[in-house]
């Protein structure tokens, strides 16, 4: 209530000792065909406006300290644009004593807005404490690459607010998700700490072939592709610990074909699917002279005794024209 008071009073006090400097003299003497109310509104125009470049002052000698201080920029962000709206509050709130509002006024107009905005701004809360839970559990920072899974969005993260998360996809758009929303979703985060990520990639070969050499091919052949770790010291997950190189495992025995699984590791996961291409048009290769055959849908049909019986013609193709 006393903080109320002094920013009431804080008006009439400038008037008051400009007054006695005779600074508002002939001003007074000029504009006394303007209502007071007019001069009153321009002032609080110019308490509003002066608040608002003060505030961005204040941000710009301040945004290096508090970068210091705080490692993620998403926070820094957030905490310079909380003390912008404060230096705006405090001008809003002493441009309303200029004009004449009482405390009185200000809480009642404060209860009847906050009512309102209670109504109205339902979901631009949820945004805000989305947001807050965006920074405070940290799934992702500025720069890193996420894919949003319900949606198959994959991209850069631009921007991180309390009302948004910004993201630069591969396609060179922006999208803008409410963090209201994608707090309830499952975000994939690839360049969390380590950026080395494992695909898996099936490929399906007949019975007929050699499974040893084409799991050894297929390893081999991979192994040599650009962006792929051929080897090394084994990755640690959790507390489990993989191999770097690329392995090939029978995944399992299928109605056309023996299934292979594929797994390897990316060096980054900013190429994913070219890297992938490269691998599947390499392995094609490789296989191409190997006593190996990739498998495709295909069905024998068989006939005994308990079958039946089926005609069956052969006729030439020119008798068809």
């Amino acid at each position: 209530m006393t903080i109320l008071g002094d920013i009431t009073t804080f008006g009439p006090i400038i008037s008051t000792q400009l007054d006695s400097f005779g600074v508002l003299g002939p001003v007074y003497d000029e504009v006394d065909f303007v209502p007071e109310i007019v001069i009153d509104a321009f002032a609080a125009i110019g308490i509003i406006v002066l608040a608002w470049i003060f505030g961005r002052i204040i941000i710009r000698h301040a945004g290096r300290t508090v970068a210091r201080r705080f490692e993620r920029p998403s926070v820094t962000r957030a905490i310079l644009q909380v003390i912008r709206a404060i230096v705006l509050l405090v001008g809003i709130a002493i441009a309303a004593a200029v004009i004449g509002f009482s405390p009185g006024d200000i809480l009642l107009s404060v209860t009847v807005l906050t009512a309102i905005l209670a109504v109205l701004l339902a979901p631009l809360a949820r945004r805000f404490i989305g947001g807050m839970f965006v920074l405070a559990d940290q799934p992702y920072e500025i720069g890193d690459m996420i894919e949003i899974v319900d949606t198959d969005t994959r991209g850069f993260v631009e921007d991180v607010t309390l009302r948004y998360t910004k993201l630069f996809t591969m396609e060179n758009t922006f999208i803008v998700v409410p963090n209201s929303s994608i707090i309830e979703r499952d975000i994939i985060n690839y360049s969390a700490e380590d950026e080395r990520t494992r695909q898996d990639l099936d490929i399906v070969v007949t019975y007929e072939g050699d499974l040893d050499t084409a799991r050894e091919t297929i390893r081999e052949t991979t192994a040599e592709v650009e962006g792929v770790i051929p080897g090394g010291p084994a990755i640690r997950v959790g507390s489990t610990r993989y191999p770097a190189e690329p392995v090939c495992y029978i995944n399992e025995f299928g109605d056309h074909g023996i299934r292979l699984r594929l797994r390897y590791w990316l060096r980054e996961p900013y190429f994913m699917q070219r890297v992938r291409s490269n691998i599947q048009a390499a392995i094609w290769d490789a296989l191409e002279p190997e006593p190996v055959e990739i498998a495709y849908p295909h069905q024998h049909m068989v006939f005994d005794d308990t079958s039946g019986e089926l005609e069956v013609g052969i006729r030439d193709r020119a008798d068809t024209n």
